[in-house]
């Protein structure tokens, strides 16, 4: 009887095999249908065919997140004025010029701000926007992972928040599958937005950085994150507009930008209450 056990074994031993194998195969396929399956104008460019290079940003993105203030814990506190200065600037251009791009090719384009399906022709507005200026919106994400290497040089750890780390690694994994699949439509509205909200954003490091003398001309700043709540609330409507009619743009993509900006509205008002509700009153008492 115990020399039968083997051999009795080996039938399951041989399902389970072939279960994996199936799994595997089943794994390579949808690889393969991501890889394939994106828009074939944007699929030679930079970072866009494949998940995998957004995914090694985003992981090494992660253990800087982690491993950075240990590694800064016996240096010196960087003051990075000059390079911080130059960097929002830049920032500001860059957020400017993909405002102008958004806003200026879809009135060209006659694009409608309740419906807008993707334009896949290689037309000349067709590409100008719906690639080109998406994927810069896209490419300006990865940039602006740099905002959290220069608060950990400068010891800002307690800014690396929850929300400052989701906002930033999640942005570039929403805007890569946005270049990938759909580049355009619906997507230039919540992209123009957002151009537009950083020009103030990057624009208010830029003065902050220059040092303490600029604090007395900074009392916007409560203001600046109300702008920023309310471009999530106009990002809500127009993405669950289209939930409820009928407008040839994915509702997948429709319903993952709605429950995703909600997410950051709450993460958005809760930071909001604790810095300048609940602060002003502890401040009082």
């Amino acid at each position: 009887m115990l020399a039968q056990f083997p051999l009795g074994r080996a039938p399951v031993r041989a399902t389970k095999e072939l279960e994996m194998a199936s799994t595997w195969q089943k794994i390579q396929e949808f690889y393969k249908w991501v890889l394939e399956s994106g828009d074939p104008r944007t699929d030679p460019w930079p970072l866009v065919y494949s998940p995998v290079p957004v995914t090694l940003l985003f992981t090494s993105y992660l253990f800087m997140v982690a491993l950075g203030p240990s590694c800064m814990r016996q240096r010196r506190r960087l003051e990075l004025r000059a390079p911080l200065f130059l960097y929002n600037l830049a920032m500001v251009a860059l957020s400017s010029y993909m405002f102008y791009e958004f806003l200026v090719t879809s009135v060209l384009a006659n694009y409608s701000y309740l419906c807008q399906p993707v334009d896949y022709s290689r037309s000349e507005l067709g590409m100008r926007q719906m690639a080109r200026v998406c994927w810069w919106f896209f490419f300006s994400k990865v940039i602006e992972l740099l905002d959290t290497v220069f608060l950990i040089l400068r010891k800002k750890q307690e800014q690396v928040t929850f929300l400052h780390v989701y906002h930033h690694g999640s942005m570039i994994f929403n805007w890569w599958s946005g270049v990938k699949y759909v580049p355009g439509g619906q997507a230039f509205f919540s992209g123009m937005l957002n151009s537009f909200v950083h020009i103030f954003m990057y624009g208010y490091y830029a003065l902050a950085s220059l040092g303490p003398r600029m604090q007395r001309h900074l009392w916007w700043k409560r203001y600046l994150t109300i702008l920023q709540m309310c471009q999530f609330v106009a990002i809500a409507a127009h993405s669950s507009y289209n939930l409820f009619t009928e407008c040839p743009f994915p509702d997948g993509f429709n319903t993952a930008v709605f429950l995703y900006i909600l997410s950051l509205l709450a993460l958005f008002l809760r930071f909001y209450y604790r810095t300048y509700v609940r602060g002003k009153r502890e401040k009082l008492t």
